[in-house]
């Protein structure tokens, strides 16, 4: 598969880190030999920017940064460049509703402060990015993500682990976020290779010129990618960016 790959999108959990949260050492040799080639690379994640930006300066990323599942975009330098804020109405409903079906793990991120398995004392006093529940209960999953979905209109539901669910504003995603981020840099979204193991991955993978699923992605990720590779503990993302990405194989 050819294509002239200007920017490599990397998911983080399930994708550039392995079981254990590290970087696999070929993962960071790929990435910086793409760099070397002049080939942007940049986290695409669900994670906020205070548990992505220990992982810069190792990786030796010069470009940008999506964090939230596409709610911010950054620089490597720390510069917000684009943000996007669920109602605060909708982060505060949401809460309540994982409460009384009861058994979550929650957690809540805002512009500040990331809130696990506890409530702000004022919903009213922050900017709120991302609400994500996780349980082992299928049921109970379903029946909050079916309650959820009668307001599709505003909210954007997805997930980065089977067990889970995570809701940002409509129209928030990686692939959204990535659109912006090859706009500033003059390229289109068909010089993206996009990696990814998950739901929110989905979006980003479909519109990337190449889109990777990791060996250990959920089914539906692999079936609409356009390539498997090995897993995250396999160092997949150094595999996808020595075989589709590097100028000198």
């Amino acid at each position: 598969m050819k294509k002239d790959i200007q920017l490599i999108a990397l998911d983080m959990d399930g994708t550039l880190l392995n079981d254990e949260m590290e970087v696999p050492e070929d993962n960071t040799n790929a990435i910086k030999r793409a760099i070397e080639q002049g080939i942007e690379v940049v986290l695409a994640t669900g994670r906020p920017m205070s548990m992505v930006e220990e992982f810069v300066e190792p990786l030796g990323l010069q470009s940008y940064l999506v964090t939230v599942n596409g709610g911010e975009i950054w620089t490597v330098d720390n510069e917000l460049l684009d943000t996007k804020y669920l109602q605060t109405e909708d982060i505060e409903m949401m809460w309540n509703l994982a409460e009384n079906i009861g058994g979550f793990y929650v957690w809540m991120v805002s512009s500040e402060n990331v809130y696990i398995n506890e409530r702000p004392k004022d919903f009213y006093q922050e900017n709120w990015l991302k609400f994500g529940c996780q349980i082992g209960h299928p049921e109970k999953l379903n029946k909050i993500q079916r309650e959820l979905s009668q307001y599709s209109d505003r909210l954007e539901l997805t997930n980065s682990a089977l067990d889970n669910m995570e809701v940002n504003p409509i129209g928030v995603h990686k692939a959204s976020a990535l659109e912006k981020v090859c706009k500033k840099l003059g390229i289109t979204m068909d010089q993206v290779l996009a990696a990814g193991d998950s739901l929110n991955d989905q979006k980003m993978l479909e519109a990337a010129g190449i889109g990777v699923a990791m060996g250990n992605a959920q089914e539906f990720i692999k079936e609409i990618a356009d390539v498997t590779v090995e897993t995250n503990n396999e160092s997949g993302v150094a595999r996808a960016i020595e075989r589709y990405a590097l100028k000198d194989k």
